[in-house]
This record gives C-alpha cells, structure tokens and sequence, in this order.
C-alpha cells in the first residue's frame, strides 16, 4: 500500500522527551476537523495517520489496559489516538489503546497481554507494547513479534502500583519511560484510516449499543463534544484526568472471535480475535451510522474501509474507538 516508507525511530529518553515536548505544542484538540496527511516543507507528515489531527510522527506505543467494573475510572485513556476493544474470557473485555500524538503522564490500569494483540499490532510499524505479563506459553510469540515489548520485567521503572483501589487493577504506566526502555519502537505510519468530509451515505443515529457475553457499550451522539459519549456497562465513561470519554469516530469492526489454544489460570478459553480477513462494519461519525465493509488482506497490510458505493470510508478527525465485535 506504499505506507512505510522511511521512518524516524524514537531512540531513549531524549527521543521520548522532545516528543512530547512537541506534541504538547501543537495544542491538540480531539474534536477538530481538517484535511488529509500533507508534508511539511521538511517532507515529515504534520498531520497524525491515526486521528486526522495535527502531529509530529512519534513512536507508537500500545497499552493494553484493565477494563472490568474495579478498574474503572481509567486514567489517560482520552488522551489515546486510538483505543481497541477486545474480548477476553468469560465474555468480559480489555482495551488496548495506542498512543502517538500525545503521551499522558500515566495510563492505566495495565494488565496481560493476549495471543490476539500480536496480530492486531502487525499493520503498526514495530511498536512498543506494554502489559503486565502474559502467561508462560504465550512469551515467546510475544518474544518473538516485531514490536518492543516492555513488560514490568524489562522497565520496572515504568510501572507503579497505586494505593486507592486493590490488585491487580492498580498498576499504572508512565509512557514515557516506557518508550525509553523500548529504545527502538518505529514511529506512527499509515495504517488505511481515511479522514475528512462525511460522506453523503449513512443514516442519523442518536445512539448505538455493543453487546458482548458479559459487558456492553452504548455510543450516545453528543453534539456539544462533537463526539461520542461512551458508556460500559450502563455506566458513563470518564477519565481520572480527562472527564467523559467522546471520541470523534466510532468503528463496530464485526469479526470472527474463536477459541485459541490459550486459556486463564481458572481452565476459561481465551478467545482470539481475527483481524485479518473482511466483513461487514459500522462506522459512527457525526451524528449519523454509515454501513461499511474492512479488509485487511495481509497482518502486516493496512485495514480499509469502504462504502456501500465502493468509496474509501472519512472518518472525523479526532480520536477513534474500533470496537472489535462478534461477527
């Protein structure tokens, strides 16, 4: 898909620091809205592949945070580019968010790692993950995905336990620590997210509900955010350190989510879910509901969505949820 190109790679501290430096900066607003990607006179993108907004290229790191009732409020989840919601066993969920543009000064709460993360994480140009741990059997595939793992193992300086609410759901990430430990995490690069104008398709839609076996969310429309508010569980969302969660775009990813030969320390199945392949999805912007098809060919290919019409699908420029729902 020509996306990767040459990339800068966020080496250290140092790199870590100046990237945030900028991306402060630049003032980010998570309801904006623009045009596509456009060079500076440099050649860099100014503009952020994954919200539309504008953004140096920082290394990319993947954060894979708690989402059961005690783990909630989350903290420097509104600050995200992206956040990905996963099935985990007995029907419950965890998110994984992406940070880029914007580093937080913490994120969490941080917990395990899934077999389903390392292909999800392959159209992104070798990231940083960072997780609690992961079971024994999984490791080595995670040793052995192109990304920077930094585990609490790798950069114990990056974690830290809170005392306001009980373990496991109190460990914390500061991400800029984490992406000096990864040392060689590659910066953020198209991954087939389209942003500008609403296409003319689509139908007005107040609100829309996920169900999973044991959790759900309800995307309500809120025109003063410009945005969508999330709710989990019947309860409204909100951050520590950002109030209510309203990304700009929402994107219902159906998919197939099947066993995998991995399982909890309670005898539950994890499930894995595919996100190479195709199907049907919906895509949630501006007050309305618009039918689409995704097609990621390849793990290392780019994920496009298309219109009934066969046109490349806009999102609204902001910060995404794609919510990787049972097909």
């Amino acid at each position: 898909m020509g996306r990767r190109g040459v990339r800068q790679r966020g080496r250290g501290a140092a790199a870590a620091a100046a990237f945030t430096a900028t991306a402060l900066a630049l003032g980010l607003v998570a309801g904006c809205s623009g045009g596509a990607p456009s060079p500076t006179p440099s050649g860099e993108q100014d503009t952020s592949y994954f919200t539309g907004l504008p953004a140096r290229q920082g290394p990319v790191l993947a954060v894979k945070i708690d989402n059961v009732r005690p783990a909630r409020p989350h903290t420097g989840l509104g600050q995200a580019d992206l956040v990905y919601v996963e099935q985990v066993e007995a029907g419950l969920t965890r998110l994984l968010a992406v940070f880029s543009s914007r580093l937080p000064p913490r994120v969490g709460p941080v917990r395990s790692a899934r077999e389903s993360d390392l292909e999800l994480l392959r159209q992104f140009d070798r990231p940083a993950l960072a997780y609690s741990g992961a079971q024994s059997a999984l490791r080595p595939l995670i040793d052995a995905a192109p990304l920077e793992a930094v585990p609490p193992g790798r950069a114990p300086r990056a974690y830290e336990r809170s005392g306001d609410r009980p373990a496991p759901h109190n460990l914390y990430l500061r991400p800029e620590r984490a992406l000096a430990a990864a040392g060689d995490a590659g910066d953020s690069s198209d991954i087939g997210f389209r942003f500008g104008p609403a296409p003319a398709e689509g139908r007005p839609a107040a609100a829309h509900t996920v169900r999973y076996p044991a959790a759900r969310y309800t995307f309500t429309w809120s025109a003063a955010d410009k945005g969508w508010r999330v709710a989990m569980d019947g309860t409204a969302a909100a951050t520590t350190d950002g109030g209510p969660l309203a990304p700009a775009t929402v994107v219902v990813q159906y998919t197939t989510i099947r066993p995998s030969e991995f399982g909890d320390r309670f005898g539950g199945v994890t499930p894995y879910t595919q996100t190479v392949g195709s199907g049907r999805a919906l895509v949630l912007r501006d007050g309305r509901a618009v039918d689409t098809r995704w097609e990621r060919r390849t793990a290392t290919g780019d994920t496009s969505f298309t219109t009934a019409q066969g046109e490349r699908m806009t999102f609204a420029r902001g910060q995404v949820w794609i919510v990787l729902a049972p097909g």
